[in-house]
């Protein structure tokens, strides 16, 4: 080739900072006229990159200067800011606008389900935007790889692949078929064929009239065909170059061509299965479109005093050698396996991971003009970080920003969303009613005051659906939770009307999404006003509400409302807000994207586990591995290849360190396959940051522990309650320290928020259906039952409850009813039903309530406790505990109960629980001659009054401590077990 169109390409070896190479390179050709220098062009591969040769240039100039013109090719507005070069204004074709992705989105969604449905296999509109995602990343490969919607059809498998595919294809070629129609009829284009045309315009002019300044495109890695033209149009200009990174130069010959692309076997027809997870695939692939040569490349002759030594790059191009290759590793002479400058760090939990990188970049600081940045792929590691390095008032952004799905617009706006679909339910709407943007302007602390009465009010099961059915479950104030109710019912009012407009527009059934989506805008705007559209996220919340509003008009006509929480989480998924500038100038956080071509110092690796770095590759719903080969569209496995690249970069900083976490959230981990490469290439092994991990270890050290002990508290005699109930006389005895909580430090345990009904809950419905019939239905049968179906038909009740348990509630009752009667035909009455009393005793006041007491045949006195659950053992009752019945027995041999005396003899138990093949029975803890180990039933009164003064004498008139867990076989509650520390000290002795 001659010397006048020799083509101008170059690489940046991995060890040199690519940024600050390229600026002293270009300011080193064209810096003696400042104006040949703002003449130029400089295409990079996105923004980010933008900013960083924007950095490089500062550093290199050492003053002003004025820049070459930056322009990103992944840029959607492309043209803009190429400026007259690819679209002129007095152009007579000029490219039609490209269609809005929102828009676009919907539309596509619009046709998944309208093909879905057609098929047999309908999906909802949330799914439906998600399959569309899909859908438009698909379409976006075969339009960036220039692959024709034709070659869909072409192919052919053996049976039976054959008839599967061309099932598959069907909806597909619809799809395909009907967009280009809904394009069409919009008079826009997708915007991956606007920017090729734009590109292809821009070749075109340029090879007609090339640019009278320098173009020069740098570290644009891109493989597609319109990507390649440009280079290669880029590198034929008489001022242009080509400058890629990390382009693997030395390699040698028979293990470049090993990675691939194949030509087909002249017999089978079948290629040879590119090697796609390398690093320098996608370069080859680059290389191969422009048809120029690995050998045609030079070395970037400028370098920078950020570079590391080169024997780096010689060992990241081992390292990340294909498998095929790395039995030569054993006979690498040093330098090829040298990672000095290079550590490892692996520590049992993420936590331990994000506090010793923060440490890491505190540390770089203390060096002065030192940089230090964080590359990872993992967002979560990256927010810990930014939270430890905000303990010592160092803000550092991550650059590429977090999901809305997880800022504070984005979860408010699920919540209203979660809320309405929920029908108002007390968990969702209390989430809501918390959020920290709720009311976040003026009068918070009021709204916070009266969302937590609301709380306390609703907690235990739920009310009935909808706002209705809590105003009637505040309205409901009688029982010991009316006082609660009735502080949080004026409060609740006030709220009230903000989220009426919500509850009418989502309880109609399915509605069009803009109508859905404009009722959630306005119950946002009313519950947090502007505070909640004020910030960035604010901002991209607004703009994603608003955008879907007007786009909607082209998805599915009719929505159902529980479609749009699921459906608002995908599309927000999706939006990254990134940080405004303003963190520390010399640390850094960045995504893998944002990472290509930075420069730091300390360059730190994290989150280097399988799943991770490399991510698992996503799967693509709409076409299977081996149809995208046929096609010559990217594997799925391109990704790895693509992380790899991106890790090699990151690998030739001066310092590096490496890191990872034995386990996450899930379970163990595994090491990422580049992190075991470099393990296993390294002569002596990666070398470990010991004294980063004795940090790690010391920042959170206390220097000693001391395990608390078991609680004794013992209050003075005067301060000890005097009154006790018969149900806490157990408590008392087996642990006296929930007592002393629960009495004299008065902490009761809350139900939790839209509980399931627990076994008191079922007890105490019971009771109130057996008084109810007693007290009013006189005993009468046929109101047992009707009292048990309006228990059913109650919204309170759950459903859980309404489907399995009061099938046996029915029959349990029916047998008490029969079993009433039939004592009623012996001489047995019932004298009353949950009565009260008290009875003053060994010094004490105790009272009780008693479930039912008769009168026997004999004139004694029967004591009755209705249990829905197992009746208390008999070893229980002869150890001195659950003796409530003999308590009772005994109060009422003292006339504590209004209207009855006389000696009490029998005591049973009537449990509603299953026993053979029905619900319902007697049981005893007494027998005339005391046999099967029960007590002897003249005993039984004395026994309860022994063991009850007993523990009166000890706990409440004298000194005894209130010991924690001092029987905790008869202790089962653990209500108050954080409250003594239970876990440090039980089982120790």
């Amino acid at each position: 080739m001659a010397e006048a169109t020799r083509l101008r390409l170059y690489s940046i070896p991995p060890h040199r900072a690519f940024a600050d190479a390229l600026a002293n390179g270009l300011l080193r050709q064209y810096g003696r006229d400042p104006m040949a220098l703002a003449r130029g062009f400089v295409l990079l591969p996105n923004n980010r990159a933008k900013r960083a040769i924007t950095d490089a240039f500062v550093r290199a100039s050492g003053g002003g200067l004025l820049m070459p013109r930056l322009v990103a090719v992944g840029d959607p507005e492309i043209d803009e800011a190429v400026g007259p070069f690819a679209d002129p204004a007095d152009d007579l074709d000029p490219i039609p606008p490209a269609v809005a992705p929102l828009a676009r989105r919907m539309i596509l969604a619009r046709l998944v389900e309208e093909e879905r449905k057609r098929a047999g296999r309908p999906v909802d509109a949330a799914e439906a935007v998600r399959l569309a995602g899909d859908l438009a990343r698909t379409l976006d490969q075969l339009l960036v790889e220039e692959v024709e919607p034709d070659a869909l059809k072409a192919i052919r498998f053996d049976e039976p692949l054959q008839t599967h595919w061309e099932r598959s294809l069907a909806m597909f070629e619809t799809v395909l078929v009907r967009w280009p129609q809904e394009l069409e009829r919009l008079g826009r284009i997708d915007l991956a064929v606007r920017r090729r045309r734009l590109l292809d315009r821009l070749i075109a002019r340029w090879r007609a009239t090339p640019s009278a300044g320098f173009v020069c495109a740098a570290g644009i890695a891109s493989a597609s065909p319109v990507i390649a033209r440009l280079l290669r149009a880029i590198a034929e200009l008489p001022h242009g170059s080509v400058v890629l990174s990390g382009l693997a130069v030395d390699m040698d010959d028979a293990e470049w061509d090993l990675l691939g692309p194949h030509e087909p076997d002249p017999v089978t027809g079948r290629r040879r299965r590119s090697i796609e997870t390398h690093p320098q695939f996608h370069l080859k692939l680059l290389l191969d479109r422009m048809g120029v040569g690995r050998r045609e490349f030079e070395t970037w002759r400028a370098g920078s005093e950020h570079d590391a030594r080169p024997a780096r790059s010689r060992t990241i191009e081992s390292a990340l050698a294909p498998a095929e290759r790395t039995h030569d590793w054993i006979d690498l002479p040093a330098e090829r396996r040298s990672l000095a400058g290079v550590q490892a760090l692996d520590v049992p939990t993420p936590a331990e991971e994000a506090q010793a990188i923060a440490i890491a970049l505190r540390q770089a600081l203390e060096t002065e003009g030192k940089t230090a940045a964080l590359v990872t792929p993992d967002r979560a590691l990256a927010r810990r970080v930014s939270a430890h390095c905000a303990r010592w008032g160092i803000t550092v952004d991550d650059t590429a920003g977090q999901p809305l799905s997880v800022l504070p617009p984005g979860t408010m706006l699920l919540a209203l969303a979660d809320v309405a679909a929920q029908d108002f339910a007390p968990l969702p709407l209390l989430a809501l009613l918390k959020h920290p943007l709720a009311c976040a302007e003026e009068g918070r602390l009021e709204w916070l005051e009266g969302v937590r009465r609301l709380d306390r009010a609703l907690r235990g099961p739920r009310p009935a659906p909808g706002l209705a059915g809590i105003d009637a479950f505040l309205a409901d104030a009688e029982g010991r939770e009316g006082a609660l109710r009735r502080a949080a019912a004026p409060w609740w009012e006030k709220t009230r009307p903000l989220l009426e407009p919500l509850a009418t527009t989502y309880a109609g059934g399915v509605r069009p999404l803009p109508e859905l989506v404009g009722a959630l805008r306005a119950a946002a705007t009313a519950l947090g006003g502007d505070a909640l559209w004020s910030r960035p996220d604010g901002r991209a919340a607004g703009e994603l509400l608003d955008t879907l509003e007007q786009e909607a008009v082209h998805g599915p006509a009719l929505v159902d409302p529980e479609s749009i929480g699921p459906m608002l989480r995908t599309l927000m998924d999706e939006v990254a807000v990134r940080p405004q500038h303003g963190g520390h100038p010399r640390l850094a956080i960045y995504g893998l994207l944002e990472a290509q071509l930075q420069t730091a110092d300390l360059t730190i690796l994290g989150g280097l586990n399988e799943g991770v770095w490399p991510g698992l590759p996503a799967p693509d719903p709409w076409l299977a591995p081996r149809i995208r080969a046929e096609l010559g569209l990217p594997g799925l496995e391109r990704r790895i290849g693509l992380a790899a690249h991106d890790l090699a970069n990151s690998l030739g900083a001066k310092e590096v360190l490496l890191t990872r976490a034995h386990r996450d959230a899930s379970g163990p981990t595994v090491a990422s396959r580049f992190w075991l490469r470099l393990e296993a290439l390294a002569a002596d092994g990666l070398r470990r940051a010991k004294d980063l991990a004795a940090w790690t270890h010391a920042i959170d050290d206390p220097g000693g522990y001391e395990p608390a002990s078991r609680p004794e508290p013992c209050p003075p005699v005067t301060l000890r309650p005097r009154q006790i109930s018969v149900t806490e006389v157990d408590r008392l005895k087996a642990d006296p320290f929930a007592f002393y909580a629960r009495r004299m430090l008065r902490l009761a345990s809350l139900d939790p928020v839209d509980a399931d009904p627990s076994a008191a809950w079922r007890g105490t419905a019971v009771h109130a259906v057996l008084e109810g019939w007693a007290k009013e239905d006189g005993f009468d049968p046929a109101r047992l039952a009707a009292r048990v179906d309006r228990l059913a038909a109650d919204p309170r009740t759950h459903p859980l409850l309404r489907a399995l348990w009061v099938p046996r509630l029915r029959e349990a009752v029916d047998w008490i009813a029969g079993e009433v009667a039939a004592q009623a035909s012996s001489g047995r009455t019932i004298l009353d039903v949950e009565g009260e009393g008290k009875v003053e005793v060994a010094g004490v006041e105790l009272r009780g309530k008693f479930d039912r007491i008769d009168r026997m045949e004999n004139g004694e006195l029967a004591v009755v406790d209705y249990k829905t659950g197992q009746p208390p053992s008999t070893r229980a009752v002869r150890d001195g505990f659950s003796l409530q019945l003999g308590l009772l027995g005994m109060m009422a041999e003292r006339g504590a109960f209004k209207g009855i005396s006389g000696t009490a003899t029998a005591f049973e138990y009537w449990s509603l629980a299953k026993k053979g093949d029905s619900f319902g029975y007697v049981a005893t803890p007494v027998d005339p001659a005391g046999k099967f180990n029960r007590v002897e039933t003249d005993r039984f009164v004395a026994l309860a009054l022994h063991h009850f003064t007993e523990a009166a004498g000890k706990w409440l008139t004298g000194g005894e401590p209130f010991t924690a867990k001092l029987k905790p076989e008869y202790a089962p509650f653990a209500e108050y077990d954080q409250l003594m520390r239970r876990d440090e000290w039980y089982g120790r002795e």
